[in-house]
C-alpha cells in the first residue's frame, strides 16, 4: 500500500501544472537588436529584397539601345519628310514629328544607353568628361548603322518617290557654306546646351529631360528646317546620304554639329557646380541617370 501511495504521489507531482510549466517553457529572451527587420526579411525573401537596382547595362545592351533608338529617330523623322510629298504635313508638322519621336526614344532606352542617338552628342560628352572615351567607337558605329538601316528601309518602302533625296539634308544655292555652318552650329549648340543642363547637371529635374530635349529639336526643326534641313546630327545626315548616294555638302553636316556640341559643353561647364563624389558611388547612365562617367 505504501508503495502504491508513493507511486501515485510521484505521478501526480509529474503532472502538476506548476512544475510542468517550469520544466517545459524556457525563459523568454529579448530578440537581438543588432539585426534590422530588413536584414531578417532578406533571409526569408531573398529574391524580393535582394534586387540590385544599380546594376549597369552591359556594353552589348548599350550598343543595341543606341542602334534601335537611332533607327526609330531617323526612320520616323525622315519618313515625315517623305510623307509630306504625299500628304502635306507642313514644316510645323515635320518639326513635331522629329521632336515627339526623339522624346519617345529617350524615354524608351535612355535608362539603358543614355539615349545619345547622335555622334556629336557622344563626342561632346566624352570631351567634357561626362562619357567614357572607351565607349565612343561603339556608340558611333551603332548610331551610324541605325541611321543607315532606317534609310535603307525607307528607300524600299517609298520606292515610288525615286529614292529618298527629299530626306537628305541640303541647303539651297542661295545659302553659302558659311551660313549653313553657322545655322547648324547654332541649333546644335542650343540642343547640346539643353542636354547638358537637363541631363548632366545634378541640380536639374531629370524626369522632364525627354520632353525638354524633344521640344528643343522640334523648334529647331521648325525654324531652320526650311533653310538647312536642321540636321544637328551627323548620323541623321550620313544615313540618307549613303543610301541615296548624294554627298554634296555632307561635310557641313558633320563638322558644324560636332563643333556646336563641343562649344555648348564647354560653355555649360562654366555653369555646372561639381558634385562631391562618394567613395562607393558607381557610375551610371541616365536621363534618369543618363550618362556615364569618364572613369567607366
Amino acid at each position: 500500500m505504501a508503495d502504491m501511495t508513493s507511486i501515485s504521489e510521484d505521478f501526480s507531482s509529474k503532472l502538476s501544472p506548476t512544475k510542468h510549466s517550469i520544466e517545459e517553457e524556457p525563459p523568454k529572451r529579448p530578440l537581438p537588436t543588432k539585426y534590422s527587420a530588413i536584414e531578417v526579411a532578406k533571409v526569408i525573401h531573398p529574391r524580393e529584397l535582394c534586387m540590385n537596382n544599380d546594376v549597369l547595362p552591359s556594353t552589348m545592351q548599350m550598343a543595341v539601345a543606341e542602334l534601335v533608338g537611332t533607327f526609330f529617330l531617323i526612320f520616323i523623322g525622315c519618313a515625315s519628310a517623305l510623307v509630306n510629298k504625299i500628304q502635306p504635313l507642313t514644316t510645323v508638322g515635320i518639326g513635331l514629328v522629329w521632336g515627339l519621336v526623339l522624346m519617345a526614344a529617350i524615354y524608351a532606352v535612355g535608362h539603358i544607353s543614355g539615349a545619345h542617338f547622335n555622334p556629336a552628342v557622344t563626342l561632346a560628352l566624352a570631351a567634357g568628361r561626362k562619357f567614357s572615351w572607351k565607349l565612343v567607337p561603339m556608340y558611333l558605329v551603332s548610331q551610324l548603322l541605325g541611321a543607315t538601316l532606317a534609310s535603307l528601309i525607307l528607300r524600299a518602302l517609298f520606292h515610288a518617290q525615286h529614292n529618298i533625296e527629299v530626306a537628305v539634308t541640303q541647303y539651297k544655292d542661295s545659302t553659302s557654306d558659311l551660313e549653313a555652318i553657322a545655322w547648324e552650329f547654332i541649333i546644335t549648340f542650343i540642343l547640346m546646351f539643353v542636354i547638358c543642363a537637363i541631363a548632366t547637371d545634378d541640380r536639374a529635374s531629370k524626369g522632364v529631360a525627354g520632353a525638354a530635349i524633344g521640344a528643343t529639336v522640334m523648334f529647331n526643326a521648325i525654324v531652320v528646317g526650311p533653310i538647312t534641313g536642321a540636321s544637328m546630327n551627323p548620323a541623321r545626315s550620313v544615313g540618307p546620304a549613303v543610301v541615296s548616294g548624294l554627298y554634296k555638302n555632307l561635310w557641313v553636316y558633320i563638322v558644324a554639329p560636332i563643333l556646336g556640341a563641343m562649344a555648348a559643353t564647354l560653355v555649360y561647364s562654366i555653369l555646372r557646380v561639381p558634385k562631391p563624389e562618394k567613395p562607393d558611388e558607381s557610375t551610371k547612365s541616365t536621363y534618369n541617370d543618363l550618362y556615364v562617367n569618364s572613369e567607366v
